[in-house]
C-alpha cells in the first residue's frame, strides 16, 4: 500500500513541476530583454550628459539576498527582476528630465550672451564721421526762350574773370594825353560820367577808360546809362586783350539789364569774347540766345556781327 501511494507522488510531481516551471521561464525572459535594454540606454545617457566620461555613481544596485528568517515567505527572482526594472525606468525618467531642464537653461545662456555681445559691439563701435559738405558751387541760370517775359541770362559757361593785373605806370606824355581828354559838363552827372568815359575808350586809352566806366556803374547802377556803360566796360576790356574780363562784363549786363539799351549789343560782344577764349560750343548757345530773345528787333549790325561769329564757331 505504502509502496503504491509513493509511485503515485512521484508520478504526480514528475507531471506537475515542469509545467509550473514553464510560466516562470516564460516570465523571466521578457524581464531579462527590459532589464538590458533599460540598462544600455541609462548608458547612452551617461554618455550624453557627461560625454568627459565621468561616471554616475549608480543609486539601483542588485538588492542584497535578504536573509531568510524562518518561517517567512522568500523572494523569488521574478520580484527582484521587476524591482529593477522599476529602479531603472524612474531612474532614466529623472535623468531625460533632468537631460530636458539643462538644455532649455543653455538656450537661454546662449540668447542672454548673443544679446550681451551685440550691445557690446555696437557700444564699441565707433560712429563714422559724416564726409565733410562742399561748398556750393554758384551756376549761372539756365537761357530764358519764352520772350513774352524779361529773359534772363544763360551763357553755358561763364568764364572766371582773370586776375587783374597792376596798371601800369604813367608816363608824363600819358598823363598829359589823358588830362587834355575834355570831361562833359552838361548838368546830368550820370550821362557826364559815361560820355567822359566813352571819350577815354574812343582815344584808346583803355586802362583809364575801364575805371571810368566802372565808377560809372557801380555809382549809376540804377540809371538808363549803366546797360551803356557796362556794355563798352566789355568792349574797354576786348579791346584791351582781356576776353575773360570782357565775358564777366558783358554777361553782366545781359543778366542785370535785359531789357536795357545795350543788352542785345553784350550778347553779341559776348559770343565774340567766348570764340577768343577758346570755347566755341558756349558762343553757339550765346548767339541762340541772342536770336531767340532779340530775333526780330535785332539791328542789321548786331545780326551781321552774329552770322560771322557763327560761321567762326562752326554753329550748326
Amino acid at each position: 500500500m505504502r509502496n503504491a501511494f509513493l509511485a503515485t507522488t512521484a508520478f504526480l510531481l514528475a507531471v506537475v513541476l515542469p509545467v509550473m516551471a514553464l510560466p516562470a521561464a516564460a516570465q523571466n525572459a521578457p524581464v531579462e530583454v527590459r532589464v538590458d535594454r533599460l540598462e544600455k540606454e541609462m548608458r547612452a545617457v551617461q554618455r550624453k550628459v557627461f560625454p568627459a566620461g565621468t561616471p554616475i555613481e549608480a543609486e539601483i544596485s542588485r538588492p542584497a539576498t535578504p536573509t531568510v528568517t524562518p518561517g517567512s515567505p522568500s523572494g523569488t527572482p521574478i520580484s527582484d527582476l521587476t524591482a529593477r526594472v522599476g529602479a531603472l525606468e524612474s531612474q532614466l525618467a529623472s535623468i531625460t528630465g533632468q537631460v530636458e531642464e539643462n538644455s532649455y537653461k543653455l538656450r537661454q545662456l546662449e540668447e542672454a550672451f548673443n544679446k550681451y555681445k551685440a550691445e557690446n559691439d555696437a557700444r564699441m563701435t565707433p560712429v563714422a564721421e559724416a564726409p565733410p559738405v562742399s561748398a556750393p558751387v554758384a551756376v549761372a541760370p539756365a537761357p530764358v526762350t519764352p520772350r513774352s517775359a524779361a529773359p534772363k541770362p544763360a551763357p553755358a559757361a561763364t568764364p572766371k574773370p582773370a586776375p587783374v593785373a597792376a596798371p601800369p605806370v604813367a608816363s608824363e606824355a600819358r598823363k598829359a594825353a589823358v588830362a587834355a581828354v575834355e570831361r562833359p559838363d552838361t548838368g546830368d552827372a550820370a550821362s557826364d560820367a559815361y560820355n567822359y568815359g566813352y571819350r577815354l575808350w574812343e582815344a584808346k586809352f583803355y586802362p583809364e577808360a575801364q575805371g571810368q566806366l566802372k565808377t560809372t556803374v557801380e555809382k549809376y547802377g540804377a540809371s538808363p546809362v549803366a546797360s551803356k556803360a557796362q556794355n563798352l566796360l566789355g568792349r574797354a576790356y576786348l579791346d584791351d586783350g582781356k576776353p575773360a574780363l570782357a565775358s564777366v562784363a558783358f554777361y553782366e549786363n545781359y543778366q542785370k539789364r535785359p531789357r536795357g539799351d545795350r543788352a542785345p549789343d553784350s550778347l553779341a560782344y559776348l559770343g565774340d569774347a567766348l570764340i577768343q577764349l577758346k570755347k566755341p560750343a558756349d558762343a553757339c548757345k550765346v548767339y541762340q540766345e541772342l536770336e531767340q530773345v532779340y530775333g526780330e528787333s535785332l539791328s542789321s549790325t548786331l545780326r551781321g556781327m552774329m552770322t560771322a561769329g557763327r560761321a567762326k564757331a562752326k554753329c550748326s
